[in-house]
């Protein structure tokens, strides 16, 4: 029998260089790589095309096409783990406001509504500044992954020709979500926004998931083991990743490297935990920001957004 080759696209990270190098073997199948940059055109062709039989994708992107009947299903394995107290900004030179003071206003969104930092963001807005996200107009720069996904009635779209960076600056809209910029007067509404979320995960273990991995459901029942390999796999790369972050034997560390070994540095753990139990309460967080803000009709049970042979698997 023939080796199972599996198209994969996932980012080159610290947890996931192993993998691309082949440091790891995966047993049962081999990987072939496709380079997506950025990758979130990745997750556009996994859920419009099928394009992959392995791919990495954004949680709230995940919820909407499993609510959009798409057969793909989830390992808990997540890739990509961020605060997001700093993804709100506003132009500075205006004057700074309270995040409450949003309400009545007009809100950039960096692409499309259902992008997971602005969930995570708005859900910062409302659960820990009691802002009344309804009565926000939130004005989207882009389009959603998930084709068939309908945004709530206080959703729109730029028009032709406009950019949300010069709007900001221009006081078109109040503050703006998920923006890429330098520019200087663009700044966090959230005061001390990083050590804000660092307070949240040791106060609260608020610790929020950006990306996990989704796997085509005709190999998933083609191959029966083939989700707790593909688990082992990436369970094994990111195990020699967290030793070498542990050890402080990253030589020139990236932001997100930063990032983890001071959430090790709070918590005392592995700063990428994967298993459904060890990340129950933010998967069930996610989901109910989701529904919140109109992305999901309801939460899903968890046991339903995970490979039935990894349900009971932890790294």
């Amino acid at each position: 029998m023939s080796e199972l080759h599996l198209k994969t696209a996932i980012q080159t990270l610290g947890h996931t260089r192993a993998l691309k190098d082949g440091t790891v073997t995966p047993q049962g199948f081999t990987f072939d790589f496709e380079d997506v940059s950025p990758i979130i055109q990745a997750f556009r062709r996994m859920v419009r095309g099928s394009d992959f039989d392995v791919s990495e994708m954004a949680i709230t992107t995940y919820l909407c096409a499993r609510a959009a009947g798409k057969r793909i299903t989830a390992l808990p394995g997540f890739l990509v783990r961020a605060f997001h107290h700093g993804a709100v900004l506003h132009n500075a030179a205006r004057g700074s406001f309270e995040p409450k003071q949003l309400e009545g206003r007009r809100v950039g969104v960096n692409r499309g509504y259902t992008v997971t930092t602005g969930v995570w963001a708005r859900g910062v807005l409302q659960h820990q500044y009691g802002v009344d996200l309804s009565k926000i107009t939130w004005v989207l720069s882009g389009d959603e992954h998930v084709a068939e996904f309908m945004a709530p009635a206080n959703v729109v779209r730029v028009e032709p020709g406009q950019q949300l960076e010069q709007m900001l600056l221009d006081g078109e809209i109040a503050a703006a979500t998920g923006l890429a910029t330098d520019h200087p007067d663009l700044q966090p509404l959230i005061p001390g926004a990083k050590a804000a979320g660092f307070a949240a995960l040791e106060r609260d273990g608020y610790y929020p998931i950006n990306h996990t991995v989704v796997v085509r459901d005709e190999l998933l029942t083609a191959h029966p083991q083939l989700a707790a390999q593909l688990f082992d796999a990436f369970a094994e790369a990111k195990r020699l990743y967290v030793a070498r972050l542990r050890a402080g034997a990253i030589a020139e560390p990236t932001a997100s490297d930063t990032l983890y070994a001071r959430v090790m540095q709070i918590t005392g753990a592995d700063p990428l935990p994967y298993g459904v139990e060890p990340n129950r309460p933010m998967l069930e967080m996610v989901m109910r920001l989701a529904a919140e803000q109109g992305i999901i009709a309801a939460p899903y049970p968890i046991e339903q957004l995970f490979a039935a042979g990894t349900l009971q698997l932890a790294a």
